[in-house]
């Protein structure tokens, strides 16, 4: 009767005229869509708000990590000051050159010098690179060692790697070897690399690859850059000093400090390096000079005159150092210049 207050119960008939009769009906009507409207709103108002708060968050933390990382790729300088690409293996600009060489047929080597003590790094690397470097391409590994029977049994190689090994006269002590190693990379060079292989590289033994090394590093003149002097002010760079070596760099030259660890290119582009780089160390011989960076020193010099078309970041070339650059990815570590910091007993725990 609450609904009906102008209704008048009686004994006898009801009496409600029609517009009386309409306007109950609307009043009702609005009373039932009112009941319906509030119980759908608090329907809606019991829904669990932590769901969608944590999926609010997660896409917030997704949408700055994954701005974090576009930052650093963007940060990460791509291109050398005269135009050659600096190579980050994860970059844009990798996965495109991994793409154009995917359609050619290349084959490539990989020349290490093995002699004296340096010998039992020898497995360790050849492993390593059967893994990471170039996978899927043609590879010939080219040994310099004075103990061919080190490599017996030989190392198990995968399809299209293949072995050569070039016996050496024996080098004792790392000052010899680095003397005569870019003498010893041209002579294998000129016979037989040059006529098996489109591009050399040359590498360290006393490394190890730990990710891939793709064909993103092939160019015509490539050089690795110095891991602890990355980024570092020009002057703090160990050119040669004294004038009077063929190493010797003014000190207005000179862009990158390279490492002696990696280098390569083309065969006639490496050639031509090499052999100028032992020129220039056997003339400083004779003069009784030697530049305080050993070969590195000469390979400094000469990239500065005959800058390199494709420089390679310090992924390439890394070792544990708490002056080494900070990167994305080591893909190639150097185990020798780790090992130099170590006590005896860590080095012989590290195999060194």
């Amino acid at each position: 009767m609450v609904l009906f207050p102008l209704c008048k119960l009686l004994s006898g008939s009801v009496r409600v005229t029609k517009k009386q009769l309409v306007l109950y009906c609307l009043l009702l009507s609005l009373l039932v869509y009112f009941f319906r409207w509030r119980r759908a709103v608090l329907k809606v108002d019991t829904h669990p708000l932590p769901l969608s708060l944590e999926a609010e968050s997660v896409s917030v933390v997704r949408d700055i990590v994954v701005g974090s990382v576009e930052e650093q790729q963007q940060r990460l300088p791509l291109e050398t000051s005269w135009g050659a690409p600096l190579v980050w293996g994860d970059s844009d600009g990798s996965a495109w050159r991994r793409a154009e060489f995917a359609h050619r047929s290349v084959r490539t080597g990989l020349l290490t010098l093995a002699v004296g003590p340096y010998g039992h790094f020898l497995r360790r690397f050849l492993s390593s690179a059967e893994l990471y470097f170039l996978p899927g391409n043609t590879v010939v590994y080219y040994v310099l060692t004075d103990s061919p029977r080190a490599l017996d049994p030989p190392t198990p190689l995968g399809p299209g790697r293949e072995l050569r090994v070039v016996p050496v006269a024996e080098m004792p002590g790392w000052e010899r070897l680095a003397q005569g190693r870019m003498a010893l990379l041209a002579a294998a060079i000129k016979e037989p690399v040059r006529h098996e292989v489109e591009y050399i590289f040359c590498m360290d033994v006393d490394q190890e690859l730990v990710a891939p090394v793709g064909t993103e590093i092939l160019g015509e003149l490539v050089a690795a850059l110095h891991p602890e002097l990355y980024g570092m002010p020009r002057h703090t760079f160990p050119y040669e000093h004294e004038p009077a070596s063929l190493a010797h760099v003014e000190e207005d030259e000179g862009d990158y400090y390279y490492t002696s660890e990696l280098y390569g290119g083309l065969c006639a582009d490496v050639y031509a390096m090499a052999q100028a780089c032992s020129q220039l160390i056997l003339q400083d011989q004779e003069k009784g000079l030697w530049a305080r960076g050993l070969e590195e020193s000469y390979l400094n010099r000469y990239l500065i005159n005959r800058r390199p078309t494709c420089v390679l970041s310090p992924e390439y070339s890394w070792w544990d150092s708490a002056l080494a650059a900070d990167v994305p990815t080591r893909r190639v570590v150097s185990l020798g210049r780790q090992c130099d910091s170590l006590e005896p007993q860590k080095r012989q725990e590290q195999d060194c």
